[in-house]
């Protein structure tokens, strides 16, 4: 921490969404805090599918204000750092020094502000920003006492996938109250699930409180269930957590509801997640469920007129259903961060690459054609974006990048700690 930064005025790195596919790396000042506000320094920010939505959509999206191009927000939800100066209203709470993270679905009064997404001087791709008022004033601005800043940035997206295992219901027949979460001991679908958030689901599905009996995931690329069968073993699956594990390519089947369902021993399956705004998986999950499945549709769309067939026979006569779930809540935050301190979830298998600030706005604009999981951002570190899988012939020009390797490949290929450290302390800072 700079205590220099305490009392002088702070000059900020960030990426900034202007218009609609315009996002800039700025520097500007930032001014004083307020009482009720509080400085921090971002060490560590990943990269979301929906900050590429917010920036290809601009103003046509919920959270961004209409005068961005005057006043342009900061890009960046899963964010986690220092606190630098604390305003007098929150000196009981926060120190300067503390690290954290914060769960940037506010829901303040009725609004969709996100940091992120709505403000001029918060979000997490930034070397430094405002914690405004609200964040604090919702309970969301939340202390980290872990040793990478990495597993708190992943907390959000890992609070997604616990806040929909938690909104997943079922229900009896003749009874008007709902049981919920994911069915206990029962079968689950993950699908299109190999990619980042599938995996995360994956993760949690293991270790969370109502554990299914059986797990499929289902993807149409073998590069992702490969590297998802490598990190989750099927066979330590099933002698160290009792649950059946599956891993399977529906592209290459005649009949893939058929196949999937003979999985789930002929009765479907009980809770069902798509990872994927796509007609043909919406369809196939429909077609898989068993009675009182539920579907939770957990991948937004870009399409506000997106649609897709549901079986309505079935939601009828064997009370299946759908949802949607959007983001945790701070609870889901804390079970994330609980879990990953206690070693039961590790975060890490969602990141595939790294980079620094100078790579985040090229890398959000063109995320869903670049191949792998998460994208994980250092905000004062220059670095292009870089797959863990390249690190090792990456070092042939730049011998930082062996040390580097070195590091991931003794940790089965996934990002650590120790990672992190060598990063922070070896590669140039901006």
């Amino acid at each position: 921490m700079n205590n220099a930064l305490q009392n002088e005025p702070v000059t900020a790195k960030a990426v900034r969404l202007h218009a609609a596919n315009d996002l800039r790396l700025d520097t500007f000042q930032l001014p004083p805090i307020k009482d009720d506000e509080i400085l921090v320094k971002i060490v560590s920010d990943s990269i979301c599918m929906s900050t590429y939505k917010c920036a290809i959509l601009g103003t046509g999206h919920k959270r961004v204000h209409e005068d961005v191009s005057e006043h342009p927000a900061i890009m960046g939800h899963e964010f986690a750092g220092d606190i630098i100066q604390v305003g007098a209203k929150h000196q009981d709470r926060y120190k300067p020094g503390m690290k954290f993270t914060i769960q940037p679905a506010l829901n303040y009064q009725g609004t969709m502000w996100s940091p992120g997404y709505s403000y001029e001087f918060c979000g997490g791709d930034a070397t430094y920003c405002i914690i405004p008022a609200e964040v604090m004033e919702c309970g969301c601005m939340l202390e980290y006492t872990g040793k990478a800043y990495y597993e708190a940035s992943l907390a959000e997206p890992m609070s997604c996938c616990i806040g929909a295992f938690h909104a997943a219901y079922h229900t009896r027949m003749g009874v008007y109250q709902h049981e919920m979460g994911i069915r206990e001991g029962g079968r689950l679908a993950l699908m299109a699930g190999a990619g980042p958030m599938g995996l995360g689901a994956l993760a949690y599905a293991l270790h969370c409180d109502r554990k299914p009996g059986m797990i499929v995931v289902t993807d149409i690329d073998d590069a992702r269930l490969a590297r998802a069968r490598q990190l989750f073993p099927p066979e330590e699956i099933r002698k160290n957590e009792s649950i059946d594990l599956y891993f399977q390519n529906t592209a290459n089947l005649e009949d893939p509801a058929g196949t999937l369902r003979s999985l789930a021993g002929g009765n479907g399956f009980d809770d069902v997640f798509v990872f994927a705004p796509v007609a043909a998986v919406v369809e196939l999950s429909s077609a898989i469920l068993g009675r009182d499945g539920c579907l939770n549709f957990f991948a937004g769309p870009t399409d506000n007129q997106f649609s897709a067939k549901l079986n309505f026979y079935d939601v009828h006569y064997g009370s299946t259903h759908a949802m949607g779930t959007t983001g945790g809540n701070t609870d889901d935050m804390r079970e994330s961060l609980r879990l990953t301190a206690e070693g039961r979830i590790n975060p890490a298998v969602m990141v595939t690459h790294i980079g620094g600030l100078d790579a985040a706005a090229d890398t959000t604009l063109r995320l869903p054609q670049i191949p792998g999981g998460k994208k994980l951002i250092y905000t004062h570190v220059s670095l292009p974006l870089t797959a863990l899988s390249d690190l090792r012939e990456k070092a042939d020009e730049d011998a930082r990048f062996a040390g580097l390797a070195d590091i991931v490949e003794a940790n089965n290929g996934l990002w650590c700690p120790d990672a992190e450290a060598y990063l922070l302390e070896h590669f140039p800072q901006l």
